[in-house]
């Protein structure tokens, strides 16, 4: 629920820093390709977005004997979980739900596009595809770093790519005009989707592999896969895996987008986040301590090092690039490729444009 109070906190919140807010970041699309609804509404127009991909989905996080972490998403818990995110984005004059990339910029707040990142909730049923696209859903994930019923994950000690029924669901996500989304996924999820689609699909938020050589980066191969049909690749914020390099930069961020330019063209990336739009909040409560932050990911680590997943066997020090971890990301990362030597118009696709360009093409 919006107030006068949410409001004045969010137009204050992006006047804050006048030097970010001037010239061609004023009229810039802001396009965040994976990040959350937040209990204060207010932060999307704070973080300048004038479009996103919502995970909306509802998560029950159990862990194995490993001590693992799981996270499962029912139909039971996510099928009212998407009418509250639409409840929500109808009271707010922030955002408002997106049903075609052509929306985008028809009207003032943040188009958002509503996201599952599973295919868990569709069990069996491929007619909950439809069911939920009814409700609003425009965006569909095969996988959350494990395996599903539709693919396999990233983070399994064996990789495998699209099963049958996988291959019946992406079909009815082309017929329904859904986005594929290959994140989490393993690369034969990735090439396989991208090679079979009837439409161009989506890596919402990721990394490069040639950077950081771990199975929840994409090789250079996935991205030539997914950006030769079309597609787009979200680069996103957990910095672990966009280096290894200690303390991470924003120089470090701006090589992840180069890379996949090189790899793929300028057409073939954008900007994500993968935390709350404000930032990691356990790294903002320590001051963007990453010595302190990465302690709460390391148990974690360490069990899928156990279990044998391939790439783990080096211990990550870090979370978070301090400068991005913060409300004013999107303006930050904008004026440093800009002083990369990324020209305007160029600028203007990493940031934007190329996600606008491809939920155009594929939902109209």
């Amino acid at each position: 629920m919006w107030t006068r109070r949410s409001v004045a906190g969010a137009l204050a919140a992006t006047l804050g820093a006048p030097a970010l807010a001037r010239g061609a970041e004023r009229n810039r699309l802001f396009f965040d390709s994976l990040s959350f609804l937040p209990e204060d509404l207010g932060q999307i127009a704070a973080a300048g977005l004038g479009g996103m991909i919502a995970d909306v989905s509802d998560l029950i996080a159990t862990r194995d004997a490993d001590g693992v972490p799981r996270y499962s998403r029912n139909f039971a818990a996510n099928d009212p979980a998407i009418d509250k995110a639409v409840e929500r984005l109808r009271r707010t004059p922030f955002a408002y739900l997106a049903s075609k990339g052509s929306e985008i910029g028809a009207r003032s707040g943040c188009a958002v596009f509503l996201q599952f990142q599973s295919t868990e909730m569709i069990e069996r049923d491929l007619s909950r595809i439809a069911h939920f696209h009814e409700k609003g859903l425009r965006v569909l994930q095969f996988t959350h770093h494990n395996n599903t019923l539709f693919a396999g994950g990233a983070l399994e000690t064996r990789q495998t790519g699209l099963t049958p029924l996988g291959i019946e669901g992406l079909a009815e996500m082309n017929r329904l005009r859904i986005l594929p989304d290959v994140s989490h996924g393993s690369v034969p999820t990735m090439i396989e989707a991208a090679t079979r689609s009837k439409t161009p699909i989506a890596l919402s938020h990721g990394a490069a592999r040639a950077i950081v050589d771990h199975p929840r980066c994409a090789p250079d191969e996935a991205i030539r896969a997914i950006a030769g049909r079309g597609g787009v690749m979200g680069i996103f914020m957990m910095s672990f895996w966009l280096t290894r390099r200690n303390p991470p930069t924003v120089a470090d961020y701006v090589a992840q987008i180069r890379h996949v330019v090189k790899v793929g063209g300028l057409e073939a990336v954008g900007v994500a986040n993968d935390f709350p739009m404000a930032g990691q909040p356990n790294l903002i409560k320590l001051g963007n301590d990453n010595g302190k932050g990465v302690q709460e990911y390391l148990d974690w680590w360490r069990a899928l090092r156990r279990q044998g997943v391939p790439g783990f066997e080096w211990t990550p020090e870090h979370v978070v690039i301090p400068e991005l971890n913060r409300i004013d990301r999107m303006a930050r990362i904008s004026q440093a490729l800009g002083q990369a030597g990324f020209r305007p118009r160029e600028v203007d696709k990493i940031m934007g444009e190329n996600w606008k360009r491809l939920l155009t093409d594929v939902l109209g």
